[in-house]
């Protein structure tokens, strides 16, 4: 059974507000045997898939994680949305930065319209730091890669760029936190102004949502093999 069955059908469970032992009335089973199957101690069988794929109203796919989208739909590079005024069909050459040009503008397009939710000045300002500097170390390391490329295009030494955008990224970040720690929203506004389900974002966001799954699963891939 794919390692990511488990964490999804805890997660669906969750999402939708019930209880274990709830689901598993629904679905015909102990909830003993519900537990082993989220916590993965035990594999379960085929019809199960079927069954709390029904349940939940997704595709056996996603439950296995062979798709980030729910009804198990597998996007070529064309049938995602570009961002607006793309210029995507001129590229030539291999797909791959099409795609991660796709994955990344789209879910920003879902992280700063959830940020409408709580349009706070603080953290608009730390989040969007966050990612230009991200962009700009970048931007840099390409533009570096040419020896000929004048570095009077920047301010910063091309010796102390990295250290300095990292440490301002970690600030960024840090600021990001502390405005939104405890589950507290800068200037009191209520948290659930940030409420996300994976069936909530496809019905909010539904040319963009499938984006941000696989941009998850990427980077959460990545993260994984230096776990390894």
């Amino acid at each position: 059974m794919a390692a990511d069955f488990n964490r999804i059908i805890t997660l669906l469970r969750k999402e939708r507000g019930i209880t274990q032992k709830q689901a598993a009335e629904d679905l015909g089973v102990s909830q003993a045997l519900l537990s082993h199957y989220e916590k993965g101690i035990r594999e379960c069988g085929l019809d199960f898939v079927v069954r709390i794929a029904n349940y939940y109203n997704v595709s056996c796919d996603y439950l296995l994680g062979r798709s980030a989208d729910r009804s198990g739909l597998t996007l070529t590079v064309d049938e995602i949305p570009g961002p607006e005024s793309s210029k995507d069909s001129h590229f030539k050459g291999s797909a791959l930065p099409v795609l991660n040009k796709k994955l990344i503008s789209n879910s920003l397009n879902i992280l700063f319209d959830k940020l409408q939710a709580c349009p706070d000045k603080e953290l608009v300002t730390e989040v969007s730091g966050y990612l230009m500097l991200a962009v700009y170390k970048m931007f840099r390391s390409l533009y570096g890669a040419y020896p000929k490329n004048p570095d009077d295009l920047f301010s910063v030494s091309k010796n102390s760029y990295g250290g300095y955008a990292g440490g301002a990224m970690h600030m960024a970040e840090t600021r990001v936190r502390a405005l939104l720690e405890n589950g507290k929203l800068p200037g009191g506004k209520d948290p659930a102004a940030f409420a996300m389900t994976t069936e909530t974002l496809a019905k909010e966001y539904p040319l963009y949502e499938t984006s941000l799954l696989n941009l998850i699963r990427v980077s959460e891939e990545r993260i994984t093999r230096l776990l390894q």
